[in-house]
């Protein structure tokens, strides 16, 4: 989720999940390239979310100090570099996409559906930033009925005390774990029913 050049890049309007100066930064790319390697390599569906809003921010609310700040910086314009996903961690042709303009990535959006078309019963949750999409989003799949695991080293905050505060909220509800055993999870399709296609096969 987010992983967007404004959000991740050097470059990038927005801070809050990422300082501008940030040595760990290509930490978490490195770490959320080999999540989506892993799922790929697994077979377990890939769903990108981005959040975007049209030019002059007529469908951007202005209720909260994060999207007055978006709407200020010019951040996140559909259309625009800063809301096309990071280069090395863009979606693959075929990919499902999901773009939504609220704090939760499932309002409104389709991602609910696009989650449900895989008929997946777990999900791996991850994105920038851990105490705003993540967050919102791993509570919103939990209260769906999903079992739902946040992959923290692929996650990040600009302060890393709100990202290990979130990671500790999110323990009550969601499995924590780093990206080895989220992949070795996904090796044993842990969580997931069987998917066939028409014909039966996996």
């Amino acid at each position: 989720m987010h992983y967007q050049n404004d959000v991740l890049h050097v470059d990038g309007k927005v801070r809050v999940g990422v300082a501008a100066d940030d040595p760990a930064r290509p930490r978490l790319i490195a770490s959320a390239a080999r999540l989506i390697a892993g799922a790929r390599a697994n077979g377990v569906p890939v769903i990108f979310v981005r959040i975007a809003f049209a030019p002059g921010y007529a469908d951007c609310l202005h209720n909260s100090m994060l999207f007055r700040r978006v709407a200020e910086t010019g951040a996140v314009l559909d259309g625009q570099w800063g809301a096309e996903f990071y280069a090395e961690l863009a979606p693959l042709p075929g990919e499902a996409v999901v773009t939504h303009k609220r704090n939760n990535p499932f309002c409104a959006s389709g991602l609910e559906e696009a989650v449900r078309s895989t008929s997946a019963t777990r999900l791996y949750m991850a994105g920038i930033a851990t105490n705003h999409v993540v967050e919102h989003g791993a509570r919103h799949a939990s209260d769906l009925g999903y079992d739902v695991a946040v992959v923290a080293d692929a996650c990040s905050t600009a302060q890393p005390h709100l990202h290990a505060a979130s990671l500790e909220t999110l323990g009550m509800l969601a499995d924590v774990m780093l990206v080895d055993e989220a992949i070795a999870r996904m090796k044993n399709h842990e969580g997931l029913k069987d998917m066939k296609d028409a014909k039966g096969k996996p």
